[in-house]
C-alpha cells in the first residue's frame, strides 16, 4: 500500500495531497465545529494539540499500511486544506476497505466531496485492486447518505448500536460499492 511517493490525485479543480503538520490549523478549524463532528467518531476539538495529534496518527497509520488520508485542496491553492478523505479498515485478504471524509462547512453542497470521493474510489479500485469499498454512516446523516447514493454506493442495512461514540451507542448504516458495479 505504500508508494515510493505519497500519491497525489487530481480531479477537476481539486488536488488531493498528503496531509502535513502545516495543515493542523485548518484541521482544527474544521474539527472544532460541532456541525463537522456531529456524525464523526471524534469529539469536537478543544485545542490545536488534538489536530496536531490527528496529523501524526494519520501519517503513522499510512506508514503502517493501515490507512491513507488525503488533504482536499484546490489545484490553484494547494496549501489550503478544506477537508480530508481516504481509506481505512483495509482487509486486503478480502480486497475491501472503508472510506471516510469530512469537509469545511463553507464548501458543503458544492459538489466538492462528490468529486474527491469519486476520485479516491477510482484510485482504490485501480491501485489497491479492491473489490469492495464500504462506508459507515449514522442513519440520520442525510448529507452523507445523499453523497453515497450519488456515488452509487448501496445501503446494505443498519447495524444497531454498532459504534460507541461520544459516550453512547449509535447505529451504523453500511453502504458498499463493488468493482463489478463500476466502469473502473
Amino acid at each position: 500500500m505504500l508508494f515510493p511517493e505519497f500519491p497525489i490525485l487530481t480531479s477537476g479543480q481539486l488536488l488531493l495531497r498528503r496531509i502535513t503538520p502545516v495543515d493542523a490549523g485548518r484541521l482544527y478549524d474544521n474539527f472544532s465545529r460541532d456541525e463537522v463532528t456531529e456524525f464523526f467518531d471524534l469529539p469536537t476539538f478543544q485545542s490545536i494539540d488534538e489536530a496536531d495529534q490527528l496529523v501524526v496518527e494519520w501519517e503513522d497509520r499510512y506508514q503502517k499500511k493501515e490507512a491513507i488520508r488525503w488533504a482536499i485542496t484546490f489545484s490553484d491553492d494547494p496549501d489550503r486544506l478544506i477537508g480530508t478523505c481516504g481509506f481505512h479498515n483495509f482487509a486486503l485478504e478480502h480486497a475491501r476497505a472503508e472510506i471516510g471524509y469530512e469537509l469545511d462547512p463553507n464548501y458543503w453542497q458544492k459538489g466538492i466531496m462528490t468529486t474527491a470521493v469519486s476520485r479516491i474510489i477510482q484510485f482504490g479500485f485501480e491501485q489497491f485492486n479492491l473489490n469492495r469499498i464500504e462506508a459507515f454512516i449514522d442513519p440520520d446523516n442525510v448529507a452523507s447518505r445523499r453523497l453515497l447514493n450519488k456515488l452509487a454506493l448501496r445501503s446494505e442495512g443498519i447495524l444497531r448500536d454498532y459504534f460507541f461514540e461520544k459516550g453512547r451507542y449509535v447505529d451504523g448504516e453500511i453502504f458498499a460499492l463493488l468493482r463489478k458495479e463500476t466502469s473502473f
